[in-house]
């Protein structure tokens, strides 16, 4: 079988989006990628996670042809190989429907700094323009965005992260959440206070560079 291991942690990434609430049903999608084989592992369409099989996580190749597995991956496949090839530090994407930041996504508006754990992005995370779910537009948008960040909105959609690990891809939609649930409750009460450039590239310095 191969990429075993990273079929194995797909599933796991999976389920964990699920338990944590970050995604609903069996909307968004994972990919880890062996860059030395040239191989991604992506999660396939439509199946529960908590039913998924090693099996049906589903092997491709970095010109989008399906290599392995019982499933069809998910639509948003040229979404994941599109983050690949444009960055070459990347080995893990995680695309959720997480409700907080869907409401950015649908103001089409960033979210800003009102929380430093938005280091796990960069300064911010940016929104890419409107395109149609599972299309090219949507990858050549989403990953102009991602030049300079490991977060970015899909407009009217959802979020995307990237991150050297699919662990990492995962931690960064969590912390995502987090500070667009923050930045959400903060605009209901008063206009927030916005963390400055300045700061925010100092803390992502002492955090360890987790932004790019």
């Amino acid at each position: 079988m191969l990429l075993k291991d990273l079929r194995t942690e797909v599933i796991k990434c999976c389920r964990k989006l699920a338990d944590n609430q970050l995604t609903p049903g069996t909307t968004g999608n994972v990919s880890a990628l062996n860059r030395e084989e040239g191989l991604m592992a992506i999660s396939p369409s439509g199946l529960e996670y908590h039913d998924m099989t090693v099996e049906e996580v589903v092997v491709m190749d970095l010109d989008g042809n399906v290599i392995e597995g019982k499933g069809a991956p998910s639509s948003e496949w040229p979404l994941h190989l599109k983050c690949y090839q444009h960055r070459q530090d990347l080995a893990g994407v995680v695309h959720t429907h997480s409700i907080y930041s869907t409401i950015f996504s649908c103001l089409n508006q960033s979210i800003e700094p009102v929380h430093y754990m938005i280091a796990f992005s960069g300064l911010r995370v940016p929104c890419a323009e409107y395109a149609r779910p599972g299309s090219e537009e949507l990858a050549v948008k989403a990953v102009e965005e991602l030049e300079n960040y490991n977060a970015v909105l899909l407009a009217n959609h959802g979020l995307l992260t990237a991150g050297k690990s699919l662990r990492e891809a995962f931690v960064t939609a969590e912390q995502v959440e987090f500070v667009a649930e923050i930045y959400y409750k903060t605009k209901a009460l008063a206009e927030p206070v916005i963390i400055s450039d300045q700061e925010m590239s100092a803390i992502i310095n002492q955090l360890g560079n987790y932004g790019r």
